[in-house]
C-alpha cells in the first residue's frame, strides 16, 4: 500500500470510529451540553499521525454530525470543531515536537488548558447566537456550568487516550498502519497509568451522578438534595436550564 492509499485509509478508518463512538457515545451533563468520545479517537489519530490529521477528521467528522444527529446547525458544527481542535490539535502538536512520556503528558495538559481557554471564551460569543440566551445569563453560567463540562471532558479526553495510547500503537505496528521503533521499547509509567486511570473513573462517575445513575434519583439537584417533587422550585435563570433535572 502506497503511502498516499494508507493516509486516505488511516482518515476514514478515524472518521467511522470517532462518528460510531460520537452517536452510540453521548451523554448529556448540563443544559444542553453532552459529552461524547469521539474527540478521544480524534485526539489519539493525532497523537499517532499529526495534529494536521486530527484536524481534517475533526472537520468532517463534525460536518457530518451536523447533517446527521446533531440540532445545533452550523453554529453547533464550528463549535465542535473549535473544542476538537483546541484539545487535539494542540496535544499532538506538542507530542509531534517531543515524542516522550514527557511531551505526551505536556501535550494532553497543554491541550485540556487551551481547550477549556478558547470553549469559554467561544461559549460567551457564540452560545447567545444559536441558543437564543440573553449573553448577560450566560455570563453567569460560564463558572457553574461551562466551566465544569469542559474540565470534565478535558479530563476525559486526556485520561482515554494516555491509557489506550501504547496498546493502540501496538496493534497498529503488528497490521503494519504504522512502522515499528528502531529503539528499544519503553517502560511503561505504571504511576502516571494509575492517575489517568483514577481521573477517568472520577470523571465517568460524575456523567453517573449527573443522569442519575448513582445514588440519587433522576429529579436530584445539582447540590444533591432531591425535592419533593420535580419542577416545584423558582423559574429557570435561563431558558433550557436544568436546576432541577426535568424542568420544562
Amino acid at each position: 500500500m502506497n503511502v498516499k492509499a494508507k493516509r486516505i485509509t488511516t482518515i476514514a478508518m478515524l472518521c467511522a470510529l470517532a462518528y460510531v463512538v460520537m452517536v452510540v457515545g453521548r451523554v448529556p451533563v448540563v443544559l444542553f451540553l453532552k459529552y461524547d468520545p469521539k474527540d478521544v479517537v480524534i485526539t489519539l489519530g493525532g497523537l499517532i499521525w499529526g495534529p494536521m490529521t486530527a484536524c481534517l477528521v475533526s472537520v468532517l467528522v463534525s460536518v457530518l454530525e451536523m447533517f446527521t444527529v446533531s440540532d445545533t446547525g452550523i453554529l453547533g458544527c464550528i463549535m465542535n470543531i473549535l473544542s476538537t481542535c483546541a484539545f487535539a490539535c494542540t496535544a499532538s502538536a506538542i507530542y509531534r515536537k517531543k515524542r516522550t512520556l514527557a511531551g505526551a503528558v505536556a501535550g494532553l495538559a497543554a491541550g485540556c488548558a487551551v481547550m477549556v481557554s478558547a470553549m469559554l471564551l467561544w461559549n460567551y460569543l457564540i452560545t447567545p447566537l444559536y441558543m437564543g440566551y440573553p449573553r448577560e445569563a450566560v455570563a453567569e453560567l460560564l463558572l457553574p456550568a461551562f466551566l465544569p463540562f469542559n474540565l470534565l471532558k478535558s479530563g476525559l479526553n486526556a485520561g482515554i487516550p494516555f491509557l489506550l495510547y501504547k496498546p493502540v500503537v501496538s496493534s497498529l505496528r503488528k497490521s503494519g498502519l504504522i512502522d515499528a521503533p528502531s529503539g528499544p521499547a519503553a517502560r511503561r509509567p505504571v504511576g502516571l497509568l494509575l492517575l489517568a486511570a483514577v481521573l477517568v473513573a472520577t470523571c465517568v462517575l460524575i456523567l453517573l451522578a449527573r443522569n442519575g445513575l448513582l445514588l440519587g434519583g433522576p429529579w436530584t439537584r445539582q447540590t444533591g438534595t432531591p425535592p419533593s417533587s420535580p419542577c416545584t422550585e423558582p423559574p429557570c435563570p435561563a431558558p433550557g436550564w436544568d436546576g432541577w433535572r426535568g424542568c420544562p
